[in-house]
């Protein structure tokens, strides 16, 4: 079937709209890529159907098979980065790919916010590691001072301690840097590889998003 130009208007609208959905979330190759793919699955969709009195019937309910433009942005996004975070095993793709997929539902959220915070906690015993050298006193691994008896839990914690406190004193000197520094590293690699396997498996869990291209008749 030949499309008017009503009809082609109405196609090259929707590539439109699908090329600036794609535009903040992938790099511009992969959003000429994606979009001449589609317009490619569109194009052959439209030639082997078979020509009807309402055109405008016919199109609308092939782009509705497809789906909205901002659905199939959606998808191809979070699979091209994805599929980017695997293959590279770049820290900027994988929390891309983690973000992605956390906002695509509530366990996707829940894996992603794990994941987060394991980040989080490597990159802040790593700068603790740094910061020691600097801050000598205020930086270490803090204890209680006091007993229960006296009103005062005894724990400790590790971390920065700006404005002092009557109730803990810092016990750790020069040696707790190889120790953060292993903590810090340790999260961030286990992190990271957690990343890439939970990606991995939300990648092959089931079919993801694709075109298939009938063929003319």
């Amino acid at each position: 079937m030949i499309l008017s130009d009503t009809g082609t208007s109405r196609v090259n609208g929707y590539l439109f709209v699908l090329e600036r959905s794609l535009a903040p979330v992938l790099p511009r190759e992969s959003v000429r890529d994606v979009v001449r793919e589609i317009d490619s699955h569109l194009r052959d969709r439209i030639s082997a159907a078979e020509a009807v009195p309402d055109e405008r019937m016919m199109l609308e309910k092939i782009l509705a098979e497809l789906g909205p433009p901002q659905r199939v942005a959606q998808a191809y996004s979070v699979e091209r980065t994805v599929d980017e975070a695997i293959v590279t095993g770049k820290l900027w793709a994988i929390a891309r790919a983690v973000w992605h997929v956390a906002m695509s539902g509530v366990f996707g959220f829940l894996a992603g916010l794990g994941l987060f915070v394991g980040y989080f906690a490597g990159a802040i015993f790593v700068i603790l590691a740094v910061l020691k050298p600097i801050f000598p006193d205020n930086v270490g691994i803090w204890v209680g001072d006091r007993s229960i008896s006296e009103g005062v839990d005894i724990g400790w914690r590790a971390g920065v301690n700006v404005f002092g406190s009557g109730h803990m004193h810092n016990v750790g000197g020069y040696w707790v840097i190889p120790i953060f520094t292993v903590a810090g590293f340790g999260l961030l690699f286990l992190s990271n590889r957690g990343a890439r396997k939970f990606l991995g498996w939300w990648r092959g869990r089931g079919p993801g998003f694709s075109v298939t291209v009938r063929p003319a008749t």
